[in-house]
């Protein structure tokens, strides 16, 4: 009997055993897949889309024939014409630029992009192609003249935008703020509006768009500062998982680099070679 107990003992124990073994294997983690890379699928399309605001002048913006134009529509006209496709500009909410290129409704956030650690994150970027910094704009009249002048003043900027988040990374200034935060629009056309009017007194914008903005508006109605929150880059925004097609479009921006393209395309809209 006792040698019995012993056997169904060592059976059932070993049951048990293989019972755990089986669980644990059905417990591995599986590797996620690899996302997949819609190069292909775009050429086969025949046309890549690019997500702007098309308020953001001089970078993408209406004419007054309501044709979307400025600096970055043609020289995405452009790279997309080297790289054997049409291109379809894609007006979108700013604020869910990189859902809007997640989703596939767009391929590109091409507009006045600036990269940061935190977009970073969630896309792949192109090489800069353009140096930029966030400047602080008032009326000529301010007696705002320096970052510190700010405190207890109502400062804007636009929603969702690299201004936005480099006021953010200076909390200090930022605390100082009537409120203790910017004014938020959804476009800088009501951002200089509301300055003109006199219902804020700065606006932080890009330098690029706040000099077009001016230059639109009358220069001498406005100061610039000397400080500013921050020097960046600018550069074009890819899905993560379509490294082929960043590869390509960074040989096309190089490309249009060597050539002579891209400094006569800056020279239209800025008087200049700004290109890096």
């Amino acid at each position: 009997m006792k040698m019995m107990n012993k056997i169904m003992m060592v059976a059932m124990a070993g049951l048990m055993l293989s019972a755990y073994a089986c669980g644990a294997k059905e417990q591995t983690p599986t590797t996620p897949p690899v996302p997949k890379d819609n190069t292909a699928d775009i050429k086969a399309r025949g046309e890549i889309i690019v997500g702007l605001d098309d308020t953001f002048v001089p970078m993408g913006f209406r004419d007054a024939a309501g044709n979307f134009t400025g600096f970055d529509v043609e020289l995405a006209a452009e790279a997309a014409k080297r790289m054997g496709l049409k291109v379809k500009f894609q007006p979108i909410d700013w604020t869910l630029k990189e859902t809007e290129l997640d989703s596939k409704n767009i391929d590109l956030i091409w507009n006045g992009y600036t990269i940061t650690d935190s977009r970073k994150e969630k896309v792949n970027f192109t090489t800069p192609y353009l140096d930029n910094s966030q400047a602080i704009v008032t009326m000529a009249d301010s007696e705002i003249k320096s970052k510190a002048d700010l405190a207890g003043k109502a400062v804007a900027t636009q929603t969702a935008s690299s201004a936005y988040e480099a006021i953010s990374a200076d909390a200090e200034t930022m605390k100082g703020f009537k409120d203790g935060e910017p004014v938020l629009f959804d476009t800088y056309d009501d951002a200089f509006r509301d300055l003109e009017a006199g219902r804020v007194d700065a606006i932080v914008a890009d330098l690029i768009l706040a000099r077009y903005y001016t230059a639109q508006r009358g220069t001498e109605k406005y100061a610039f500062l000397d400080d500013n929150f921050g020097d960046e880059e600018y550069g074009i925004g890819v899905r993560k998982s379509d490294v082929s097609l960043l590869a390509e479009l960074n040989k096309a921006m190089d490309d249009m680099k060597k050539d002579g393209t891209a400094a006569a395309i800056s020279i239209k809209w800025f008087g200049e070679n700004i290109v890096k």
